[in-house]
């Protein structure tokens, strides 16, 4: 389109000798380029006008010869325009010629390259400055500006089809000229190509290779543009923001550098999140990359720790990254800030406020990185250790965190988890890993480890009992972890704090005892390359805690019990989690089995602290994550969930995080007061026989984080009840199976860590005065990875993944023949069944995270790609490495959709459909799948779903899935406007006719408790097809005016049917779906409809008069509706009222109108309408009423004024005579 405009331009000038030579030059312009220019160029007004102001111009790519300054050259082109006796349609000539000449690309390439001195020229005082481009200098004439932004921004895209570095330079060019125009558009095409990848770092690297000079002079503009790209919400973009500040930097000189290292401490001062990471990661890699240019700005970087207040602790980490490898590093060019750090570090530690203190740690930490670094040889020393100096100072730092730490157990076990994560990150010298692990074993078999007795010695206020002992064989002179005892101590001494002094002994904290063997663990790994054999007891060693039989009389305890057993339980899970974080990664039967027990463990504890939870309201955890906020913090900003009974007589101890990504979750408040009142009568029978228990999902801050390899368990097969059965729990199995709880569990788990970091979530800024909730809690681990490392994991998982939904799919294909059928009926272990429902669901929500990962639209990532769906096409087809992305794409498809027949519940469907979905889209042509989308939603849609026990599901959930895959279907489908009178003309009758508890025979899924789902649903997309409708234009010619006249008919018609049945479902929350989108559907009739009335009156005079009646009947009965909201006094109905009757009366004026375009004024009158309510009973007016209510008084004025209410009653049979 605008290359056909810009050809339209030319031939419009085809009257003038010079132009018909400007149309010659075009077709030449595209022939193979030759020695010297050709003759028509020069002749040219374009050629004719430069070659006099001083240039030479050239066409094969090389630059064009200046013999002037460019400020003469400029001022003699304007001149050369303004005293043209063609002037102003001289510079439309121009321009033409312009056109014409820079369509080759050669010739394009020599007018964006700096002009150099002409050869004969080369004596000259002028042959050692720089010129602009020829582009850039008629750029600066204001009268060709704007014609030639216009210009190459619809060049741009013509020659970005493949990318080169032209495009750059040119996009460059636009952003430096001053025309806000030129400068948006510049910005929004480089957006555009970076987000399609037509441009990669690849090509921004050559370019600044190949012209840094020339980009040199466009570094304003780099800047701008890098900054833009960096505060992009958009992640596709952001990291080519990222390379031109790093390319800038390298290629450029020490004032750009300057520059740069400024812009990027501005963006860690923003305070919005992506920003800063990206910033801090920008500065970490120049200072790996460039350190003695670095150093040179040390001083800027360490400006940022005036604003740590806003930093998280993980970006705390980043940013002493960069500043103690400067100051602390081998080489240490920025030695200068050394004590300025120093200084900051000693203040932090020595505050009594946590966060600050929380800062200090974490610097430190990470100065003793940077100084204590493995170096190679010749380094600091000959052999290539630490100088004895170097290591007196990583020593003394060390002591001086760890009694700045001493006397707050949150700080020490901070300093464990920071000292734990430098050694698991970072290649520590020998020296300074052997100092930092001497004294950790005994230390922590001195404060946590006891050797078990004949009897437990001491009182506490629950009885002690040992438990989970896996060696029972050697309990003669076993070890155990001192929990209880070191629980009940600290719990007495808090009431003494008040008498406690900074000089009291060490207290030893039942916080430390994670963090503190995370960091054993680590040290013994480093030393003995991975071998765990000296701590290995501590796996199945067993625990000093309560007999957990308590839970069943936990209402009888005191609150002081209570809350002891709730901490009790964090601290073992705790415990638990932090062995199972060391141990998943060995490689022998014995280990592996205790592992797997370990995890038992832990889901068996999590069912036994949700009923704890249930009986101690207000009570809030152990922290347990000491990098976020600190205990205070997390107190004030926790909120305990409110305890509910669990519901469907399904005793479910564990369900899919409700956070899953369902579409449609923003259901109305209606829709969740409609559920209750749905669910009130069946669920009042169960309430006495259901015990209370709590999501532990709002709790996930206060459990220790589980490795990213912890995941790696998800390889061992799957252990089911049958197995076992088979199997008489006799036989020892040599393979380590899963169980469905654990594989709920770990799933679970690995749902959460993808949503956090693959999952693009929007930039946004804090608000003022108000504190972010720290959403980063329990993944700081993860946080250290890339989002591409975390991918590639994913996809390394995938076979095992796709093995264990095939257990599922096989476990419920089992279960239908069982029940002649019958995926979810009733099944003869409900509780494996609820396991492996939640399993089936979680498996599809994990694959769809992975694959609707963002890097994977980026060029870069299209291999991983291709292995990943290699991986879902192989289960189906071999030759996964020989099959194109859109054969993979199919069998990924096929594979996935052989699942459909055993969804064991919608919300589960759901999930498929998505995942479906986000499979179909890496074809690029989604629309391919569109049938088959739609099928599936409508299989999904013609099933009675039922719950485990046999009832059929219900809830607020279930119509959130039940909303989002009837809109799937209604989007998908070939005709919505059919489908919804199909619907609501037959499926809706169906239910009128059928029991209260019946649905209707053609949609299973359509019930009374359903139908408010249904009917938004319907109204939505309803309205939404009306404004695909096109416009009515008068060049329409009769057929298809008809064909748009038979679409409004069925809409209107649809509407009216969906509008009548609030005669029949008239509770409030369907009220207000027909008020909110009756106006949305008027509005767009107005807008749409009405145009094309005005246009095909005359030629389908019945066809509108059908479509105006149909209207009329559905608008009388909003205006009811309006009536019955006032009547009633209802707010959330009467807000729409407003807005409503004003669309309603417009409508009335607009027909007239109508009318009146096409000469039947007569056909139309008005009269008053009178209100009436649902039932088409007369409401009397106030004054009847001898009320004199204010509001009504205003409308009684208003209506005297501009009647509202009255309304058109088009007389269609007198016109028609």
């Amino acid at each position: 389109m605008m290359r056909k405009k810009r050809r339209a331009s030319v031939e419009k000038g085809e009257g003038t000798t010079t132009t018909t030579k400007a149309k010659k030059s075009c077709s030449t312009g595209r022939q193979p380029k030759e020695v010297a220019v050709p003759e028509e160029i020069n002749q040219s007004v374009f050629g004719e006008f430069v070659r006099e102001a001083g240039v030479t111009l050239k066409n094969d790519g090389t630059s064009n010869e200046i013999a002037v300054d460019q400020v003469v050259f400029q001022k003699r082109i304007q001149q050369q325009l303004q005293k043209s006796p063609r002037y102003p349609g001289i510079l439309q000539e121009f321009m033409t010629g312009l056109e014409a000449y820079i369509e080759n690309p050669d010739r394009f390439r020599s007018c964006l390259l700096p002009c150099v001195p002409r050869l004969s020229d080369r004596d000259s005082s002028s042959v050692s400055s720089f010129q602009e481009s020829l582009l850039r200098m008629l750029l600066g004439n204001e009268m060709l500006q704007t014609f030639i932004i216009t210009t190459l921004l619809e060049k741009v895209p013509e020659f970005m089809l493949e990318g080169s570095v032209l495009d750059l330079l040119v996009l460059f060019i636009l952003h430096s000229t001053n025309a806000n125009q030129s400068r948006r558009g510049a910005e929004r095409v480089l957006k555009l190509k970076v987000r399609t990848g037509l441009l990669q770092e690849a090509l921004l690297q050559k370019t600044f290779r190949d012209f840094s000079q020339v980009m040199r002079g466009y570094f304003p503009s780099i800047l701008a543009l890098a900054q833009s790209l960096l505060r992009s919400p958009d992640p596709c973009v952001v990291p080519f923001g990222g390379h031109m500040y790093r390319h800038s930097f390298t290629a450029f000189d020490p004032y750009c550098q300057q520059e740069v290292v400024g812009s990027l401490v501005t963006h860690v001062c923003s305070g919005v999140g992506g920003e800063v990471d990206t910033a801090l990661d920008l500065l970490c890699a120049l200072v790996v990359e460039k350190p003695s240019e670095m150093a040179l700005y040390a001083v800027f970087v360490k400006g940022i720790l005036d604003y740590m207040d806003n930093l998280t602790p993980q970006q705390i980490r980043k940013l002493f990254h960069p500043l103690s490898k400067l100051a602390f590093g081998q080489q240490q060019q920025g030695s200068h800030i050394q004590d300025d750090m120093h200084i900051v570090i000693r203040k932090q530690l020595s505050s009594t406020v946590p966060k600050y203190k929380r800062i200090g740690i974490i610097g430190a930490v990470m100065i003793v990185g940077s100084m204590g670094a493995l170096r190679p040889e010749g380094k600091d020393s000959q052999d290539g250790s630490l100088s004895q100096e170097t290591l007196r100072q990583v020593t003394a730092l060390l002591e001086l965190v760890k009694s700045s730490s001493g006397s707050s157990p949150e700080a020490a076990a901070l300093y464990y988890d920071e000292l734990a994560n430098l050694l698991w990150s970072s290649a520590l010298d020998p020296q300074v890993q052997e100092m930092i692990g001497t004294s950790v074993l005994d230390d922590f078999q001195d404060d946590f480890v006891v050797d078990l007795g004949p009897d437990i010695t001491g009182s506490f206020p629950l009885p002690a009992h040992v438990m989970y002992n896996l060696d029972e064989e050697e309990s003669q002179g076993c070890i155990a972890i001192n929990l209880l005892p070191l629980l009940a101590k600290e719990t007495q001494n808090k009431g003494e704090q008040q008498t406690q002094t900074s000089k009291s002994p060490k207290q030893v904290s039942p916080l430390c005892l994670s963090p503190f063997f995370r960091l054993l663990r680590l040290c013994e790994e480093k030393q003995h390359q991975g071998d765990l054999d000296e701590i290995d007891a501590l796996l199945g060693c067993p625990m000093i805690l309560t007999n957990l039989d308590v839970v069943e009389k936990v209402e009888s305890l005191s609150k002081a019990q209570r809350e002891l057993f709730c901490s009790l339980l964090f601290h073992t899970i705790n415990w638990f989690r932090e062995v199972v974080n060391a141990f998943c990664k060995q490689k022998e039967t014995e280990m592996k089995m205790k592992v797997m027990t370990r995890l038992q463990n832990i889901t068996y504890l999590q069912t036994l602290l949700e009923r704890a939870l249930a009986a101690t309201p207000g009570y809030v955890p152990p922290v347990s994550n000491f990098d976020g906020e600190s205990a205070d913090g997390i107190a004030q900003s926790f909120t305990v969930p409110v305890t509910k009974a669990k519901k469907n007589g399904a005793g479910r101890k564990r369900k899919a995080p409700g956070k899953n990504s369902l579409e449609g979750s923003s259901q109305s408040e209606e829709a969740a007061e409609a559920d209750e009142t749905q669910q009130e009568q069946p669920e009042k029978e169960k309430e006495k026989e259901i015990r209370p228990g709590v999501s532990l999902t709002a709790y996930r801050p206060f459990f220790r984080e589980l490795d990213l390899e912890v995941l790696g368990v998800l390889e061992c097969g799957l252990l089911s009840r049958s197995l076992l059965d088979s199997e008489l729990h006799t036989k020892v199995r040599e393979d380590v199976l899963l169980g469905p709880g654990e594989l709920v569990f770990l799933l679970e788990d690995m749902l959460c860590k993808l949503e956090f970091s693959l999952t693009a979530a929007t930039a946004r800024r804090a608000p003022f005065l108000k504190a972010r909730a720290d959403k980063s809690i329990g993944f700081s681990h993860l946080q250290q990875k890339s989002s591409k490392d975390i991918t590639s994991y994913c996809v390394h998982l995938l076979p095992a993944l796709c093995t264990h939904l095939e257990n599922c799919h096989n476990r419920f294909q089992a279960v239908m023949s069982e029940n002649h059928g019958v995926v979810d009926g009733p099944a003869t272990d409900v509780q494996e069944h609820q396991f492996m429902s939640s399993a089936y669901q979680l498996l599809l929500q994990v694959l769809n995270t992975t694959f609707s990962w963002s890097g994977f639209s980026q060029p870069g990532q299209r291999n991983l790609l291709k292995k990943a769906l290699g991986v879902l096409a192989g289960r189906l087809k071999e030759g996964g490495p020989d099959l194109t992305l859109e054969q993979l794409v199919k069998y990924s498809f096929d594979y996935l959709l052989n699942f459909r027949s055993t969804m064991p519940s919608l919300s589960t469907a759901l999930s498929l459909s998505q995942l479906l979905s986000t499979v179909a889209e890496k074809r690029g042509n989604p629309a391919a799948y569109r049938e088959q989308t739609a099928s599936l939603a409508r299989h999904f849609l013609s099933q009675v779903w039922v719950t485990a026990s046999g009832e059929k599901e219900r809830g607020h959930k279930f119509n959130e899935a039940l909303h989002t895959v009837l809109s799937l279907y209604l989007e998908h489908v070939d005709d919505v406007l059919k489908t919804v009178e199909e619907i609501a003309g037959k499926g809706i009758p169906e239910l009128l006719n059928a029991s209260k508890e019946e649905n209707s025979a053609s949609w299973p899924t359509l019930n009374r408790q359903t139908f408010l789902v249904f009917y938004k649903v319907m109204m939505a997309e309803l309205e939404k097809a009306a404004r695909k409708i096109p416009a009515g234009n008068m060049s329409d010619s009769s057929e298809t005016q008809s064909e748009k006249l038979l679409t409004w008919n069925l809409a209107v018609r649809d509407f009216h049917i969906l509008v009548n049945l609030v005669k029949v479902f008239d509770s409030r929350p369907v009220l207000n779906v027909c008020l909110k989108y009756g106006r949305l559907f008027l509005e767009s009739f107005l807008k749409l409809g009405m145009p094309l009335l005005d246009y095909s009156f005359k030629r389908h005079k019945e066809d509108v008069q059908s479509l105006l009646k149909t209207f009329q009947l559905s608008t009388r009965q909003l205006h009811h509706m309006c009536g019955h909201s006032k009547i009633h006094q209802d707010t959330s109905l009467t807000n729409h009222v407003p807005a409503l009757k004003k669309s309603l009366e417009l409508f009335v004026y607009r027909v007239k109108a109508m009318l009146m375009l096409n000469n039947c004024q007569e056909a139309f009158w008005m009269g008053n309408l009178k209100n009436r309510n649902l039932k088409g009973e007369e409401i009397l007016s106030q004054r009847s009423q001898g009320s004199d209510d204010d509001e009504d008084d205003d409308e009684e004025e208003e209506n005297q004024r501009l009647p509202p209410q009255q309304e058109e009653s088009e007389d269609e049979d007198q016109e028609s005579d």
